[in-house]
């Protein structure tokens, strides 16, 4: 973590100068500090993933939710619930399973009878009702369970019965997926995907992590993360996120991006590829995680460089091939790469 907040960098072209307020630049200090610590903590239990680690803290700080992709084993629920402890956010975990039905997550009515025989329904709050959900392995669950948690993304609350029940704030969701090659597992919607603010991809460790691993999680003890942030910073934060500026230019590419990503707006030779690109609301996650990513480095105001950092992230999970061009071994990530080479 940087001391101090620095100015921005960019690629050859500078953002032109950008005035900034006091308060912003004395809540991004104060914000250096508890990211800072928090990110620490994390290192203490996570290994060989500070990427991982980077990207998720960035999906909170951006006010989102994340999808985390990967072949069991790798840490990903340990990563969310060292998250939600350093965070100091309440945190509740749901096992998604083929049988688990959408009122396993948001609740259900039961009929009461009160002392003087008169019968009433009383809803009783499922697990979506705290501050971060851990939806583990998203993707075992039917699609109609999976878009139980559509309203509950969006909207930040859910309507059970025609009534309407607001979630705690803040309220993000952190899944977990496991490629979608395994046995037992069903496709996320394409409207489900859409709401993950970034889809971050957990790798497996190299050696000298894995090395850490067998040697610290295999003793007598084992180090458990303590509270750095609580959640009233962590919205705070958000908060100055959302003030953060942003650069004409770096608006230019968030849009010449993500506008370039869809069929018949790019380049043919690219998009003839695509069956379909991603809308506005992944221009608006680019321009919301970009802020956080340059918050989460110290600096004021993202660069070019941030958009092309967040690029796959925030695209992959809503861009699909055509049939024709995975026949032809086209890979998304491969046609996200030829769009951020585009940027200059």
């Amino acid at each position: 973590m940087v001391a101090q907040v620095r100015a921005t960098e960019t690629r050859a072209e500078s953002n032109p100068p950008i005035n900034l307020d006091t308060g912003i630049v004395e809540a991004a200090e104060a914000a250096l500090g508890a990211i800072g610590a928090a990110r620490k903590e994390i290192g203490l239990v996570i290994f060989g993933q500070q990427k991982v680690v980077d990207l998720s803290l960035i999906t909170l700080l951006a006010g989102g939710h994340g999808l985390l992709v990967g072949v069991p084993g790798l840490a990903k629920t340990k990563l969310v619930e060292a998250m939600g402890t350093v965070l100091g956010m309440s945190a509740r975990r749901v096992q998604f399973t083929p049988d688990l039905m959408p009122s396993d997550i948001l609740g259900s009515e039961v009929l009461d009878e009160s002392a003087d025989g008169k019968r009433h329904f009383r809803f009783i709050k499922g697990p979506v009702f705290a501050q971060l959900l851990m939806a583990d392995e998203i993707n075992r669950a039917s699609p109609r369970t999976q878009s139980a948690l559509l309203q509950a993304m969006q909207e930040h609350h859910v309507t059970v019965a025609g009534e309407r029940y607001d979630l705690p704030a803040p309220f993000h969701v952190l899944a977990t997926q496991n490629p979608i090659e395994q046995e037992g597992t069903y496709p996320l919607p394409e409207a489900q995907l859409d709401r993950f603010l970034l889809e971050i991809d957990v790798a497996y460790p190299d050696r000298e992590a894995e090395r850490r691993i067998l040697l610290e999680t295999t003793g007598a003890s084992e180090h458990t993360p303590v509270q750095a942030m609580t959640a009233e910073t962590l919205m705070s934060t958000q908060r100055l996120v959302r003030r953060l500026p942003v650069g004409e230019n770096v608006v230019d590419a968030i849009l010449d991006l993500v506008r370039s990503a869809r069929p018949g707006d790019g380049d043919p030779a690219i998009t003839n590829k695509l069956a379909w690109g991603p809308g506005p609301r992944a221009s608006q996650s680019l321009t919301l995680a970009a802020r956080a990513r340059a918050l989460v480095e110290g600096r004021l105001a993202p660069s070019v460089d941030d958009v092309a950092a967040l690029a796959l992230p925030v695209l992959k999970h809503r861009v699909a091939l055509t049939f024709a061009a995975r026949a032809d071994g086209e890979t998304v990530e491969g046609i996200i790469g030829k769009l951020v080479e585009r940027l200059g």
